[in-house]
């Protein structure tokens, strides 16, 4: 085989919200850990288990940005990128390692919650648009002859 593959799919939930950090040279990096589960019979007693594993997720510049913007504790995404491990010494010189996903594409899969505060406005919405409502709106409303046209 002349080449080799490295990719991962994952979807799951955040554990916590995402911590993003503006480096020196401008570029945005978000970390954060999503939990997959999966569900099994155990044979012995017939009793459903469930398994949960962690992974460490790294995004970059505008993928990170959109993190820090959308993404909350609990939220479901879909994350494809590559496995990457890596190496650095601790308080005490020990070398330690840890292999994280390195996102290149994600899908945010949640849908946001709207408070009531916010009389129903979307949450990607900056809330400076026009306050007056779209003539579409009551369209569905208007039952005169049941046909929206």
């Amino acid at each position: 085989m002349a080449g080799s593959v490295n990719k991962v799919i994952l979807i799951g939930n955040l554990g916590k919200d995402p911590e993003v950090r503006r480096l020196e040279n401008g570029s945005v990096v978000a970390n954060f850990s999503i939990a997959t589960s999966e569900v099994f019979t155990d044979k012995a007693t017939g009793e459903k288990r469930e398994v949960t594993d962690w992974h460490d997720i790294v995004v970059w510049r505008g993928l990170a940005e959109v993190t820090e913007k959308y993404l909350k504790k609990g939220y479901k995404v879909y994350v494809e990128g590559k496995l990457k491990k890596r190496s650095w010494q601790d308080k005490e010189g020990t070398t330690r390692y840890t292999a994280e996903i390195l996102a290149e594409e994600m899908t945010i899969l949640s849908r946001p919650e709207v408070s009531e505060k916010s009389e129903n406005k979307s949450p990607y919405t900056s809330g400076d648009g026009p306050s007056n409502p779209s003539p579409m709106d009551n369209i569905t409303n208007d039952s005169a002859d049941g046909l929206p046209f």
